[in-house]
């Protein structure tokens, strides 16, 4: 009978995302973020410095973001931050519009599942602003329309407003940081749509979602109220 090692087995490396990877998540993080602001320009050799790798993968992230209509790529300068335009935010809120009050329509009578979650969403919401943390509340806000768009069970729209996350998270950030009173009545605004949903009065929870994101018509056109 041999005897048995009694050394402890090896460990297993964590493999790390593929090198343009980690460059694309760091680059995006900080434009969502705004901790690189719109105008920013963007060289190969810091963000090379700043993730730890060769330029290579910079160049190869740095097209996907561009593709993604969040920089604009310059030969031998770098890669320029693109500002939120208004024409953004303007096909934005249409395409919003149309998808979030149909959902709202058809999310009544809503489940209780449903009403649990966006009763959950809007507490943390509410954290995160007392906090500080526009960006964590940014998130939360985009979590809580969401959900009310993925109630309505067509996958086909759920897909469609996935494809907003970025720039509807972008938005929302530098929205909140140019019109800091806002958070105060985005979450007066969710608690009303949630009450909305809760009773089972369908045209009330349209006409509250209308005007919840037509406020962001109103600032592209400067008529902020």
């Amino acid at each position: 009978m041999g005897m048995q090692s009694s050394a402890p087995p090896a460990l297993t490396p964590v493999k790390q995302p593929p090198a343009a990877d980690r460059v694309y998540a760091h680059v995006k993080k900080g434009v969502l973020e705004r901790r690189y602001e719109g105008g920013a320009l963007l060289t190969e050799g810091e963000l090379a410095e700043a993730v730890g790798v060769s330029r290579t993968p910079v160049r190869e992230a740095l097209l996907r973001l561009e593709a993604e209509g969040l920089i604009k790529l310059y030969p031998k300068k770098g890669a320029l931050v693109l500002p939120v335009s208004a024409q953004e935010i303007a096909d934005v809120v249409e395409t919003r519009l149309l998808v979030e009050e149909h959902a709202a329509r058809k999310a009544v009578p809503a489940p209780a599942a449903l009403v649990a979650r966006l009763e959950e969403l809007l507490a943390q919401q509410r954290e995160q602003a007392a906090a500080g943390d526009l960006a964590a509340a940014a998130v939360t806000d985009r979590c809580f329309h969401a959900e009310i768009v993925r109630s309505g069970g067509n996958e086909i729209l759920s897909r469609l407003y996935d494809q907003l996350r970025d720039r509807q998270l972008r938005m929302g950030v530098a929205v909140l940081h140019s019109h800091p009173d806002r958070i105060a009545k985005t979450l007066t605004e969710h608690a009303e749509i949630l009450q909305a949903l809760r009773s089972g009065d369908a045209e009330r929870g349209v006409e509250l979602v209308r005007r919840h994101i037509g406020w962001f018509s109103h600032l592209a056109r400067g008529e902020v109220r």
